[in-house]
């Protein structure tokens, strides 16, 4: 069962998603599901910044008014900016919460946070969602978003959309071999 969800599991883009709503009781679990991810020294390096309800047309009227002041931007972008948070159901913000005593490398708390993030990601298309891992936009400082508070010692690392979305069947894509990725050393 673990492995065909591993297996089966897509990025769905937010221009497939339908508006609806993801209901309470699923978005907990799936939030639920990141904070079991593995950690170094348990330092939970993991912050969510959870965007829902109307604050998703704040959010991309925030992202699109960014977007716009990029010289040479596209429309086709500006356009993406504008509509994938309202065809969304929530967009999580990805933060490290760096330890204040770096008793850790930072690679491994970012690790750690992406293990929270695939948690996240495999709990969603296990209850029949769509989600999507995008990366941080470099004219957009989420600490100027209305209602968010970033501390000193957080690092924005990427946003997560999630939605309902119509299934279609998906072909598993190929793999390489794992003679092509794994040495296997026996003497």
């Amino acid at each position: 069962m673990l492995q065909e969800i591993i297996r089966s599991r897509r990025s769905v883009f937010p221009a497939n998603y339908t508006g609806e709503t993801i209901p309470e009781k699923d978005f907990s679990r799936i939030l639920d599901s990141a904070r079991w991810a593995p950690n170094h020294r348990k330092t939970e390096p993991w912050r969510y910044k959870v965007i829902t309800g109307t604050a998703l047309s704040r959010f991309a009227d925030f992202m699109s008014t960014a977007y716009s002041k990029v010289e040479g931007h596209k429309k086709f972008k500006l356009k993406k900016f504008q509509e994938n948070p309202l065809k969304s159901s929530a967009v999580i913000l990805i933060f490290l919460h760096r330890d204040e005593k770096e008793s850790v490398p930072e690679w491994e708390e970012i690790a750690a946070v992406s293990m929270s993030v695939q948690n996240m990601w495999l709990t969603t298309h296990d209850l029949g969602y769509g989600c999507y891992w995008s990366s941080p936009k470099p004219f957009a400082d989420m600490s100027k978003f209305e209602g968010i508070k970033v501390e000193k010692n957080e690092k924005f690392l990427g946003f997560f959309y999630l939605g309902t979305y119509d299934k279609e069947i998906h072909e598993l894509p190929e793999r390489k071999p794992i003679e092509t990725i794994a040495q296997f050393i026996t003497e």
